[in-house]
């Protein structure tokens, strides 16, 4: 097990996509989607850009790939077609998408006495939650819905704190995008990495996955 930097803290607020659940491949497959119905191609590579930050922000980024410079109702049209994509491919989501150790890590949370938030750029988040069958487990869920400023603007996770009812400092972040650690540091808060140490550099910890975090027994169960 590696040391848990949860034990001097009172709260987690853990990202959505590549921290609790992969809808990554989701998102990846609607944006590819799209940008070969506008004419290009759109790989991987190009998809990384878009971890972390907002729809809008995310297709700003995909036309930026393809060079295409387009009327803001036109980008609203496109935004839209794709969420509605996403949104019909998560109707097939359930709990046996969660994450390895997501569920318990989220558990052992809660039953060291800690209050758990959901600090998420998605707006289908609430949606993803009652699918995976965890809704339950947070006090506090701040999505895209709630919130003016994406990562690494620390609003989501300043939001996430105060209803809460916790200080900043009291608080750490799990995220798996470099926006996000950026976003957690500037709201005063401690984070981990969840991915590529290389990317996520500026965490206080990285490990590959919240099961990393788990003690090898006594793990709770639902």
């Amino acid at each position: 097990m590696i040391n848990d930097p949860m034990l001097q803290s009172r709260g987690a607020i853990f990202d959505l996509d590549g921290v609790i659940v992969d809808t990554a491949r989701y998102h990846y497959l609607a944006w590819r989607r799209l940008a070969s119905e506008l004419g290009f191609e759109f790989s991987l590579a190009d998809n990384e850009r878009l971890k972390g930050v907002s729809r809008a922000r995310s297709l700003e980024l995909l036309l930026e790939a393809g060079g295409l410079s387009l009327g803001v109702e036109k980008k609203a049209a496109l935004a839209e077609k794709k969420n509605r994509w996403y949104v019909e491919s998560l109707a097939r989501m359930d709990g046996s998408e969660l994450l390895p150790g997501a569920r318990d890590y989220l558990l052992a949370q809660r039953a060291a006495g800690r209050r758990v938030a959901l600090g998420s750029a998605s707006k289908n988040a609430g949606m993803i939650l009652q699918r995976l069958g965890i809704a339950g487990l947070f006090d506090a869920v701040i999505d895209g819905t709630r919130v003016t400023n994406a990562k690494p603007d620390p609003e989501v996770f300043l939001l996430a704190a105060r209803e809460l009812a916790l200080a900043p400092a009291d608080c750490v972040v799990f995220e798996d995008a470099a926006a996000g650690v950026e976003a957690a540091r500037r709201a005063g808060m401690r984070v981990v990495g969840i991915g590529d140490a290389a990317i996520l550099r500026d965490a206080d910890l990285v490990v590959s996955g919240l099961d990393r975090l788990l003690p090898a027994a006594s793990v709770p169960t639902a």
